[in-house]
């Protein structure tokens, strides 16, 4: 007696627990099927909207007699990022799709657009990998509690390329013996052909190709046929033509031999048949796609390297007990404790402790970073040695690597000026190569040799297979693809395409002088104290009385009171005194702080300080006088100290012809100084906002081509006027939304890497856009037989699909060497 299958698990279609019926919390009657639940919850939101959790239908499931096997268990869910991720094409990238599969457009094989999310976490059975849950819970086999890990976007194989490797393979299979059997004729006494029949060579032949070209060269056809629907002729237009004219005529040669007219045929009688070429064509053509796959997936070897950088956990601190979680359960506010030699798990600041930081992987430079209480601290970066507890303020798609992994993707996708011309030519390319074919087969039928409908199906066979207009499509983005992912790992973040031609042409840079050329933390360089009192004493008084003080100076001044361990007393009856300075008292003291102007009403004499003042003034200090009791008792100078980066990459930029202009609101004397000690011979100080934008469009009315570099909300107008924007990535989030490139360091050694990413990168795109011209025009030429009149050499279709699927992978593989270029 059979026993019927028993029903033992299900799953609950709303959060995709398994479930037994027996004792289910729930069930619902759905369209005639029964579901069951884990909890009264998941049914009642199935009860709401019953259609949301059945598309698709999710199976039940199953096991028989009472055995649960392995190979029933619920598949591993799909990754949701993965689900909304975006599948846009290399070539155009207008084109956007949900799914993966060939352009509409071109043919090419789409590709996953850069996720938006990092990572997302699953939870697994250890004894049962199988078993993949969305939740925490229990194995429904074991009853192990499941444990989590984290699956990225770049975990996904490519479905192209496995399918591509598989046709290409078993086209080889087939059209190895076929490719035997055509040479056969070459071996002495031709043995083949004698113990076989020619008409029974020819099926055999028949039944070998017709799996390759049908079923492998599947695709082609299919791309073909799609291409002439959408009126956009591509690559696949003309070797769907080729090959299927080739195949055709020679299917139509074997079963109707007598249809074609005596001068149509062979010694033996029969016409020729290119089976071996139809076949070899689309073995070579699967070849170079496969090729061609493997090449454009190391394009974006940059930013999956830029994905692997985020620690898979982190370690957080709650209730004074340390646990590991999963990278995407860190919320913000998270107390998260990193040890020597760990990733830092996300954005964020220093708490408690200290350590040196390796941030080379973002920014570029090599040298560790000091972090104390209250430094900023980057997602991704190695804490080199010791151990500190940090607040997690920027999580998921808010972490600086998230964006930069978003940004680099955006600019991938973008279109150079360049590629302007690779378009035009590209969209007459396929037209032009057609009616060259048609042409040739004319000629050659015309007035070529015999058999003449032989040499003119191959030959126009030769021409439509060996063009190839992917080369020229490829030629630009294959490049700025890998030069955008390169400049990422050198701190240099390219906005888009047009940004990184453009600053190839840059004759001009425009500077703004604080937080780019300095630091734009201004810092107390210069104590002097007057006679009887100790410079310490002059800074605790000074610092007692600025702490009340909103003025940007003041915060200078307590800094440099607390690194000096000097103690701040409280002061009394504060008033400032606009524009001119502050006064209260301190310990008892009229305390007074300011500029001349201040003391000049005070009616304080200021002695030899004035004259000694101009001195501090000459290097770029701020000066800052202090009375105590109506008697001078020195002054304070305070500088934004230059980036020790600064002088030498402007040398390097000059030393390349580069004219460098700085801009400043600051005065004249601070801006001269900070001029001279660069070596700037053009400034402009005193320069309010508004006006910065204005000097950069006086410097292109003079024909000059504008690059312009800052960092502050007051420097977007003019990074949006220049011909390219350049933010500083210290800067505000205005002006880095403003400019075309971002230099994650900060400094202006990044304007020097970067001009070489573009120099480096546009000569790459002129060498394939060359290569691919000059291919073509060589090619197609000698396909025609151009060379059969001088010589007696024709081109073999089967060489010619060899060369065309080279072709593309030859323009890939320059663009690659861009991976190993030195900023």
């Amino acid at each position: 007696m059979t026993t019927a299958p028993q029903f033992l698990l299900k799953k609950d279609p709303v959060c995709g627990m398994t479930v037994d019926p027996a004792t289910a919390k729930g069930k619902v009657e759905h369209r005639g099927e029964t579901y069951y639940f884990c909890c009264n919850g998941c049914m009642q939101k199935f009860q709401a909207t019953p259609e949301e959790y059945l598309k698709p239908k999710r199976p039940a499931l199953v096991t028989l007699g009472g055995v649960k096997p392995a190979t029933t268990i619920t598949p591993a869910s799909p990754v949701p990022e993965l689900e909304k991720s975006k599948y846009v094409c290399p070539m155009c990238p207008e084109i956007s799709q949900s799914r993966p599969g060939p352009c509409p457009k071109c043919g090419m094989a789409l590709e996953r657009e850069t996720p938006a999310s990092l990572s997302k976490t699953e939870y697994t059975c250890p004894m049962h990998p199988e078993i993949v849950r969305a939740e925490p819970g229990s194995c429904p086999i074991c009853g192990m509690a499941l444990e989590p890990r984290t699956v990225t976007a770049i975990e996904e194989d490519n479905p192209e390329l496995r399918d591509m490797t598989r046709r290409f393979w078993i086209s080889v299979a087939f059209t190895v013996p076929l490719l035997g059997i055509t040479m056969a004729h070459m071996l002495p006494g031709m043995p083949i052909q004698r113990a076989l029949a020619n008409g029974s060579l020819l099926w055999i032949e028949l039944l070998l190709a017709t799996p390759v070209v049908l079923w492998g060269g599947w695709p082609f056809f299919q791309r073909g046929w799609v291409s002439i629907v959408n009126r956009s002729t591509n690559m696949f237009t003309l070797i769907a033509m080729g090959t299927g004219v080739a195949y055709g005529y020679s299917v139509v040669a074997t079963l109707a031999p007598s249809i074609f007219p005596a001068s149509f045929r062979e010694m033996g009688g029969r016409p020729a048949v290119y089976f071996e070429a139809a076949a070899a064509i689309v073995t070579l053509v699967l070849l170079g796609q496969v090729l061609e796959l493997r090449a454009r997936s190391r394009t974006g070897a940059a930013v999956r390297a830029l994905l692997n950088l985020a620690p898979r956990t982190a370690r957080v601190v709650r209730d004074g007990t340390e646990t590991d979680i999963p990278l995407a359960e860190v919320r913000v506010g998270d107390r998260l404790r990193v040890r020597p030699g760990e990733k830092i798990p996300v954005d964020g600041s220093v708490l408690e402790g200290s350590s040196s930081v390796d941030e080379s992987m973002i920014t570029g430079e090599a040298l560790p970073v000091e972090k104390t209480t209250g430094s900023r601290v980057i997602g991704a970066t190695v804490n080199a040695s010791g151990s500190f507890i940090m607040r997690a303020d920027r999580v998921g798609s808010e972490t600086l690597l998230s964006q930069i992994v978003k940004m680099v993707g955006q600019a991938q996708r973008s279109r150079a000026p360049i590629q302007r011309l690779a378009d035009r030519v590209a969209g007459w390319f396929v037209p032009v190569v057609i009616a060259i074919a048609a042409l040739t087969f004319l000629a050659w039928g015309v007035w070529g040799p015999e058999p003449r409908l032989a040499h003119a199906i191959v030959n126009a066979v030769a021409v439509l297979i060996i063009a190839c207009p992917c080369a020229l499509g490829l030629a630009t983005p294959m490049a700025i693809m890998v030069g955008t992912g390169r400049g990422a790992h050198a701190g240099v973040l390219i906005k888009n395409a047009e940004a990184l031609e453009l600053l190839e042409r840059v004759d001009t840079l425009v500077i703004d002088k604080t937080g780019t050329l300095t630091e734009g933390k201004p810092r107390v360089v210069t104590v002097e104290a007057a006679a009887g009192i100790s410079e310490a004493e002059l800074l605790g008084t000074l610092a007692a009385l600025e702490q009340a003080s909103e003025h940007p100076l003041a915060a200078a001044i307590l800094a440099a009171a607390k690194e000096r361990g000097i103690a701040v007393a409280e002061s009394t009856d504060f008033s400032a005194h606009a524009g001119r300075g502050i006064s209260g008292r301190v310990n008892g003291k009229r305390v007074a702080s300011g500029n001349e102007k201040l003391f000049s009403e005070m009616k304080v004499s200021l002695g030899d300080l004035s004259g000694r003042a101009e001195a501090l003034r000459s290097s770029a200090q701020t000066v800052i006088f202090v009375s105590v009791e109506g008697k001078p008792a020195g002054m304070v100078g305070i500088a934004d100290p230059v980036k020790p980066s600064s002088r030498g990459a402007l040398a390097a930029l000059e030393a390349e012809g580069v004219r460098i202009v700085m801009l400043t609101g600051d005065s004249k004397a601070t801006a001269s100084a900070v001029a001279r000690e660069l070596g700037i011979q053009e400034f402009e100080a005193e320069v309010l906002p508004e006006n910065k934008a204005e000097v950069v469009r006086q410097l292109q009315q003079q024909g000059r081509f504008v690059a312009m570099a800052g960092d502050g909300i007051n420097d977007a107008p003019a990074l949006a006027q220049a011909n390219v924007g350049i933010a500083m990535g210290t800067g505000t989030d205005v002006a880095i939304e403003s400019a075309g490139i971002t230099l994650l360091k900060g400094d202006l050694a990044g304007i020097a890497r970067a001009r070489k990413l573009s120099r480096a990168t546009m000569k790459n795109i002129r060498q394939n856009l060359f290569f691919a011209f000059i291919y073509n025009s060589v090619g197609v030429p000698i396909a025609a037989g151009v060379l059969y009149p001088f010589f007696g050499l024709l081109l073999s279709p089967i060489f010619a699909a060899a060369a065309m699927s080279l072709s593309s992978v030859s323009v890939i593989s320059n663009s690659l060497r861009l991976r190993a270029v030195k900023l």
